[in-house]
């Protein structure tokens, strides 16, 4: 006889199921569509959207998470049941705050947007797209106003993707990071030690870079037999399960680093989803926990191991045999200082480790800004260009390389971005703590392997997918609550060394 809990587990795998599938109509829209598919492709997820919200947000699959959680009282809190549980309940009430029809617009919408916004950063052309733009405000201002919120509007958008964190909580910390990080940036800019980067500016043929790419990845514990590279304008990753994680990136012919830290950073998120336990398979268990916690595993490996001089000292050789008339005659010495050059730009996601934590406060504040209506849409490109030059000293040239550059506002992806430098600190905590566990993380390191990082990732976060919470899980693996200071710690000694401070 079939338990309810039984019955539950089966509906659970078959939205699981659904929502895999309207995940890879997305990977495939942004990889290998063609751009006339648009119109039909939007058609096609937004009925997916439609079905698996009414599917999961119907009366019988509450009654299912009820009964099914009847039949697991008593369990232990780190069980699976009990863990899944927990998460449908709370997925549950999200979910059924947001009515059907309000899912479908988001979808549709979304979907014309994002071709809107693909031209338009082509094109350097905001004009074009501020209607779009208006469109997805509109809809982040309403979802919250659906899901709720006691204190501020942008708390019930933030706690999508980090739950259980409020604005001002993140306030406080972006604020103390930059006390912190402004000192550390002027002395460097002081100090008057140059760094030579010219020897990325080069031509690299964007083949052998691409064989590169399949050479790093794996080295960082990517595994491409249950992996793929794909090739977009704005790399991302993308998990149909843990033997099924993609990844993708873009390639410069004149400039070396995008290709070489998008391929880690992305891979540093797949490597996450490729390690959650078997069990959580085909569960919503089964993905990281948050976004700011994902952010750690993709920034860990993008910066505190990938550009690390220890990481170069093994693998800088490998590059060199693919471009030795660009890369032949230098040591990898000079190769680190200029992947770790700092230097503020236009990118985020090209910037360093310093100013990158600026490019996100500067989003955090204008997407407050636009959820409370203090900020239009049509102004957006002035105060972000205002924003940036009082954050990072530069003004971006155009549209394309400012307000236009990101991907997450052709959908109401609104409280996001924090996320990203979260990660950073989040990346900065683990590792600190694995070092202090595993000693040997260190040595291995300095020449070059993550093998023992890896397992100790596998143990204390991969593997547990989203049965804990990110306070859960960051109390549970350093034994404190995310904090700032092991960030500032691992900046400043790698800095103070590469400038001479």
């Amino acid at each position: 006889m079939t338990t309810n809990f039984e019955s539950l587990l089966a509906k659970v795998h078959e939205i699981d199921d659904l929502n895999k599938a309207l995940a890879l109509l997305s990977w495939d829209r942004e990889a290998n569509m063609p751009v006339a598919g648009t119109a039909v492709r939007v058609q096609q997820m937004t009925t997916l959207s439609r079905l698996t919200h009414m599917m999961f947000t119907s009366d019988e699959m509450g009654e299912l998470i009820e009964a099914g959680a009847d039949e697991v009282v008593g369990a232990d809190f780190e069980s699976n049941d009990a863990s899944l549980i927990r998460l449908l309940r709370r997925n549950y009430a999200d979910a059924r705050k947001l009515p059907p029809d309000f899912v479908a617009r988001v979808s549709r919408i979304s979907g014309h947007a994002h071709k809107a916004w693909v031209q338009a950063r082509e094109e350097n052309d905001f004009a074009s797209y501020q209607p779009w733009l208006e469109q997805i405000v509109e809809l982040g201002q309403e979802k919250a106003e659906l899901y709720g919120y006691e204190d501020e509007k942008y708390d019930a958008l933030l706690d999508q993707y980090e739950h259980g964190m409020k604005t001002a909580e993140v306030r406080a910390i972006f604020a103390a990071l930059k006390d912190r990080l402004v000192p550390l940036r002027q002395a460097i800019q002081g100090r008057g030690v140059e760094v030579d980067d010219s020897l990325l500016y080069q031509s690299f043929d964007v083949g052998k870079q691409k064989e590169f790419a399949r050479y790093i990845a794996p080295k960082v514990g990517y595994d491409l037999s249950r992996g793929h590279i794909g090739t977009v304008v704005h790399p991302f990753a993308s998990s149909f399960s843990r033997d099924d994680s993609r990844i993708t990136t873009r390639w410069y012919p004149d400039f070396l680093s995008p290709s070489l830290f998008g391929t880690l950073h992305e891979s540093g998120h797949a490597i996450y989803e490729q390690g959650t336990h078997p069990d959580l398979a085909r569960t919503p268990l089964a993905r990281g926990t948050s976004l700011g916690v994902h952010e750690s595993q993709s920034r860990m490996m993008e910066n505190i191991v990938g550009r690390s001089l220890g990481f170069w000292r093994a693998h800088f050789p490998h590059l060199q045999s693919l471009f030795p008339e660009q890369l032949g005659e230098h040591k990898v010495e000079g190769f680190y200082r200029a992947i770790n050059k700092v230097q503020p730009a236009f990118i985020r996601v090209e910037a360093d480790e310093l100013s990158y934590n600026f490019h996100i406060i500067l989003r955090f504040e204008l997407e407050q800004a636009l959820m409370n209506g203090q900020l239009l849409v049509k102004d957006v490109p002035e105060a972000w260009n205002e924003k940036m030059e009082t954050l990072l000293g530069v003004v971006p040239p155009t549209d394309s390389e400012g307000c236009l550059q990101d991907v997450h506002w052709s959908k109401p992806m609104f409280g996001y971005f924090p996320t990203y430098a979260l990660g950073n600190l989040y990346a900065a905590q683990f590792y600190e703590t694995a070092v202090a566990q595993e000693p040997d993380i260190g040595e291995e390191m300095a020449g070059g392997k993550t093998e023992t990082l890896l397992v100790w990732l596998r143990e204390h976060i991969h593997q547990h997918g989203r049965k804990f919470t990110p306070r859960e899980l960051v109390q549970r693996v350093t034994g404190r609550p995310l904090g700032y200071e092991a960030f500032v710690r691992y900046a400043t000694a790698k800095f103070s060394e590469i400038y001479e401070l």
